[in-house]
């Protein structure tokens, strides 16, 4: 059989293939569909994680905990492959990421067609600022907060093709930051050649959020002032937005959201979203041959158009497939949960935090108190101790934290759903022990 006909055929083959284990899947599928947590359950949520309860966790959005509704899933799907890994692939890959970037797209807004799925924030960065079409003199200007998958990604561009990079700096101080100095500061290093402004939502260094809609609301006034052909693009890393934040991202401004799903959405480790707006795909081509419907265009079956776009920047290649076919119940468990509960909830366990440390002898506060103006991020200086030390001494403590992987470092707590007030009492007073 040809390799087209057997790709319009596999659902057949496989409906007799499958026979031999659909009791497996039956198990697996009931499982995890028989796990429901109800609205703002804090104390049910963490009763779904496998994580240690000798420490106390301030640190889970580097790389989340897998739920057990996200556990289970993968653990049906890789019994599946395990048992018949050719008929199981070719049972769900022609469909199967337009479920996941349906699921996605139900948390997050816009439409399944606008979204690519990816292994991790790094990748989703690296696909659209490798992919963006830039003319000679173009300018990309980003900020001197952004993370390392940022700036290496655009430089990377700049060496490959001579792309112009500038940074600017959105404040001095973070603890005292306003939306206005962001969004004025940013207006004016904006230049005549600026076609791409790439910003972080939530920096990781100062925990810092930016005001997102007030910056797209200015860059729409500065377009209507431009012709089609020197629009600025709105590109935006919210990876420590994505999965606290209650916002529809087709309101937001901005023409791509990239962000990981294995941090604060608790998606399987190694997964990630891009959606991006029908004008900022327009302007980007594919980086990495995507395996999906676009493999029939390929083939001559199917024409570029009846393809989703989302489809087409989807990379392709064998992927940890157990891991990426689970993400929708990441979103379902969110959505369980409430976006708006959710987003009350860290902004309330990091308001307390914030409020705590502003009260401790020889604390510097970093983050803004303004919760308009921050997320779930809070970063500081202690004693004048190294950033390293404190995570140190904390941990002896049973408190897991972090400090910024940034030249200038500093102490960061990440209070999140998993924590709860006398955890943050608990780590307040740790600190304060420490000398």
């Amino acid at each position: 059989m040809k390799r087209r006909e057997f790709l319009s055929k596999s659902t057949l083959v496989v409906g007799s293939s499958m026979l031999s284990f659909p009791a497996l899947l039956q198990a697996g599928s009931e499982q995890s569909n028989n796990v429901v947590v109800k609205t703002a359950d804090w104390q049910g949520l963490r009763k779904l994680f496998a994580l240690s309860h000798d420490y106390i966790h301030l640190a889970a959005f580097l790389l989340a905990s897998h739920p057990k509704p996200v556990a289970d899933a993968i653990d049906r799907h890789r019994r599946a492959f395990d048992v018949n890994p050719a008929d199981y692939w070719h049972e769900h890959f022609m469909t199967i990421d337009q479920e996941i970037s349906a699921a996605a797209a139900s948390y997050m807004g816009g439409d399944a067609s606008q979204i690519a799925l990816t292994d991790s924030t790094t990748m989703g960065l690296a696909l659209v600022y490798s992919g963006l079409t830039l003319r000679p003199g173009d300018e990309v200007l980003q900020t001197v907060h952004d993370h390392y998958s940022t700036d290496l990604s655009l430089q990377l561009r700049a060496e490959r093709t001579g792309a112009k990079v500038r940074q600017v700096a959105l404040y001095d101080d973070p603890s005292t930051v306003s939306v206005d100095e962001i969004v004025s500061r940013l207006k004016t290093a904006i230049g005549a050649n600026t076609k791409v402004v790439a910003l972080t939502w939530v920096h990781s260094s100062t925990g810092v959020k930016l005001p997102i809609r007030a910056i797209g609301e200015m860059l729409k006034a500065l377009n209507n002032q431009r012709t089609e052909s020197d629009q600025i693009l709105f590109c935006v890393d919210g990876v420590h937005g994505f999965g606290i934040e209650n916002e529809d991202v087709t309101t937001l401004g901005c023409d791509f959201s990239i962000a990981g799903t294995h941090k604060w959405i608790f998606g399987p480790r190694g997964t990630g979203v891009v959606w991006g707006s029908d004008k900022g795909w327009a302007q980007c081509t594919a980086v990495i041959p995507s395996f999906s419907r676009s493999y029939d265009v390929w083939l001559g079956g199917s024409t570029y158009d009846q393809v989703p776009i989302g489809e087409h920047m989807t990379p392709g290649g064998f992927h940890s497939f157990e891991h990426r076919w689970a993400l929708p119940e990441a979103f379902k468990l969110h959505l369980q949960l409430g976006k708006a509960n959710v987003q009350q909830r860290i902004h309330q366990l990091n308001s307390l935090t914030k409020q705590g440390l502003s009260q401790l002898k020889g604390v510097k506060l970093h983050t803004p108190l303004n919760a308009e103006l921050s997320s779930g991020l809070v970063c500081f200086d202690y004693n004048d101790m190294a950033a390293d030390d404190v995570v140190k001494a904390m941990h002896s403590k049973g408190i897991i934290m972090s400090s910024t992987p940034y030249r200038k470092s500093y102490a960061r707590f990440a209070p999140s759903l998993i924590n709860n007030e006398q955890e943050i009492t608990q780590t307040l007073a740790a600190l304060a022990a420490v000398r």
